[in-house]
């Protein structure tokens, strides 16, 4: 017999802890609101009224991501306020690849001992990416689940719904020889390749989270947890004043891999890899791991975040859009005739 009642708290779920998170992140949710946005957090679901006359043939966009092991970097550093920027940043760069515009986005937090100083802490970030993006945040969810996460472990995914007119879908289907490839620069790792990235630099170099690395210009902590990238404002600022025929958001698979799926059958993309300088974070993982090039380049982004497929004319102008809005961009190949049906990528010179 049983001297004290089993509750839902003693079985590991603290309900009292849950609703102090959702007091904390109330307002933070709201600096994200459009004024499409219906409702308040706390119902059962979101609302969001439709922008319909943005639009004359809209479409509706999403995707859906995480963060990958960069959330063991985020809890053995005990900083969880970065990593929430990096699930909206993987959600919309994707849909955004397509010309669409981030509309909403939810989130998902699972852990295994719900704090809420730390889960406010997560969504702070996932409110800040959605701000970067001009998206609101709609809602979510957040889970306690002791029997699946030990203690201190924790997930995340995303969801990220856009829209964009049938008509201006960016699909690369016109992209031809001689079109020309514009790299924006990551912000270091992004949130690819990190179970190898631990690896290499808890293991073999046997580094510790505070401390520094002189060619990294900061502590191993502080690198391997900056942020992605978001590159919603400034993509769709550009399509407002050249046609953009095909992006790609390098994430896992790196160039090699993402690349191709933007592009028709019958070309390749020549990428030259002296057009950019490889950041050192890369250079130091690589190099440790002994990472011969062409896995580098389909593991890692290796500075380059997202490419973009332009006509020749739209090259320059383009880079110097971007360097405006304070995103590092450069042309780093062309589109060449392939004699192979699926479309792939090629490197030529060498790395920087």
């Amino acid at each position: 017999m049983l001297k004290k009642p089993v509750t839902y708290r003693t079985a590991g779920v603290d309900i009292d802890e849950g609703e102090r998170l959702v007091r904390r992140i109330r307002p933070m949710v709201r600096t994200t609101h459009r004024k499409e946005v219906l409702g308040e957090i706390g119902s059962f679901a979101g609302f969001f009224r439709f922008p319909a006359r943005k639009y004359r043939d809209p479409v509706l966009v999403s995707g859906t991501d995480g963060v990958g092991t960069k959330v063991k970097v985020a809890a053995a550093a005990g900083k969880f306020d970065t990593v929430g920027i990096d699930l909206v940043a993987m959600c919309v760069n994707d849909i955004l690849v397509h010309g669409a515009e981030p509309l909403f986005f939810l989130d998902y937090y699972a852990t295994g001992k719900l704090s809420a100083e730390d889960g406010a802490q997560v969504v702070s970030g996932v409110a800040e990416g959605c701000r970067q993006a001009g998206c609101a945040l709609l809602g979510g969810e957040t889970a306690e689940m002791p029997s699946v996460y030990a203690r201190g472990e924790f997930d995340l995914a995303g969801f990220a719904v856009g829209a964009v007119d049938r008509g201006r879908i960016i699909d690369g289907n016109t992209v031809r020889p001689g079109d020309l490839l514009v790299g924006l620069s990551s912000s270091g790792l992004h949130s690819n390749g990190y179970s190898l990235a631990r690896k290499v630099v808890f293991d073999i170099l046997r580094k510790r989270m505070g401390q520094r690395v002189p060619e990294w210009g900061a502590t191993v902590a502080e690198e391997l947890l900056r942020p992605t990238r978001v590159y919603v404002r400034p993509v769709l600022s550009l399509l407002r004043k050249v046609r953009i025929l095909g992006m790609a958001h390098i994430t896992g698979g790196g160039i090699t891999g993402n690349v191709p799926r933007s592009l028709p059958d019958g070309v390749t993309a020549v990428v030259d890899r002296a057009s950019w300088e490889v950041p050192p974070v890369f250079r130091t993982i690589c190099a440790a791991a002994r990472l011969p090039d062409d896995e580098a380049f389909r593991t890692f982004n290796m500075g380059i975040g997202m490419v973009l497929m332009l006509r020749p004319g739209d090259a320059d102008r383009s880079v110097a859009h971007f360097r405006r809005a304070g995103v590092p961009a450069t042309v780093i190949g062309e589109i060449r005739h392939s004699r192979r049906r699926e479309p792939n990528v090629t490197f030529s010179g060498g790395r920087r």
